[in-house]
């Protein structure tokens, strides 16, 4: 019986494997054409006599109640000139970001055939980490500023947890929760699952559209981050159970476990200090992965069920 269901197990993963690749090979022959505009180097040259072409090309980024004046001055700062240099330095060479963004936009394209290649333009942002990419329906706006690497002197005041994402490799999984957030439904959150079922939407997606980046990198954590939530998943989600927090309103419980942080807060020492935060996130991916593979749903309709139907039809059962 063990030798049958080994190769039961076997069959079944070669046929996924080749499903899979199927599907990526059918992706590929889509084959958008994702345009990088570097905005910020035409601004980082800027003067008086081109400063009104450069306007005209791009006027959505240009406040109309600044003056031209203020536009040559911040180009000339030094600390302006500065950061366009590390910037220019670090994306001397930008074909393989722009090569991820294009799978990701084919992704896009195969999942929601209403999608339409946006232009596609790089700017710097003063370091505005908060905001790094921005997504309209026709333009996505990117501060390479906020790319730099985890390293980088001008994060120096950032906390570590969240300095570890300013890097040239997170930019596309930035820019995937981003589509993540526009085709996404869900009503505002209410309970703590709510906000774990939401985040578990937002992993899958990125599952499903940038699958040519690890699991570590889709979630934002190192690789053993990653190793110690799945080492760990059988304890966190007895917590839950446990503590009845999957219904609970508390608003604390985002803080603890959704929101980025060092750690995750379960008020034990000795966890704490190890664990990850956005623990809560991870358990809703696996949740959203476990209802995915009970049913035959698109990835379109699992984004705009509620929390409720996807919880209570998942049968997720937590790894030991």
């Amino acid at each position: 019986m063990k030798y049958v269901l080994i190769f039961l197990t076997l069959v079944l993963t070669t046929i996924s494997c080749k499903n899979e690749r199927r599907l990526e090979n059918d992706i590929s022959k889509i084959n958008l054409d994702a345009q990088i505009e570097r905005f910020d180097l035409l601004f980082a040259n800027i003067n008086n006599e081109n400063l009104s072409k450069l306007k005209q090309a791009y006027p959505f980024m240009f406040s109309e109640k600044y003056q031209d004046s203020f536009w040559i001055e911040k180009a000339q700062d030094s600390l302006q000139k500065a950061l366009f240099r590390e910037v220019e330095q670090a994306f001397l060479h930008i074909d393989e970001t722009e090569l991820e963004i294009e799978s990701l936009f084919n992704h896009l394209k195969y999942y929601f055939p209403e999608f339409r290649t946006p232009r596609i333009i790089t700017t710097t942002s003063d370091v505005d980490y908060r905001n790094r990419i921005i997504v309209t329906d026709t333009i996505v706006a990117i501060a390479l500023d906020t790319y730099l690497g985890s390293d980088h002197e001008f994060y120096e005041n950032i906390p570590k947890y969240l300095r570890e994402d300013l890097k040239k490799e997170q930019l596309v999984v930035d820019l995937a929760t981003e589509y993540a957030k526009i085709y996404i439904y869900q009503q505002p959150s209410k309970t703590f699952l709510d906000e774990l079922i939401y985040f578990g939407k937002q992993l899958y997606f990125k599952d499903a559209v940038i699958p040519f980046k690890t699991e570590a990198e889709r979630i934002g954590y190192t690789k053993e981050q990653l190793a110690w939530a799945l080492a760990n998943e059988s304890y966190i989600w007895r917590y839950f159970v446990e503590r009845e927090l999957l219904f609970s309103t508390d608003a604390k419980l985002a803080s603890r476990f959704i929101t980025p942080a060092p750690f995750s807060k379960f008020y034990l020492e000795d966890i704490d200090t190890e664990s990850p935060g956005r623990l809560g996130q991870y358990i809703g991916w696996q949740i959203v992965r476990a209802y995915m593979q009970q049913h035959e749903v698109s990835l379109k309709d699992m984004l705009i069920k509620s929390p409720e139907e996807i919880f209570n039809n998942s049968k997720f059962k937590p790894r030991k």
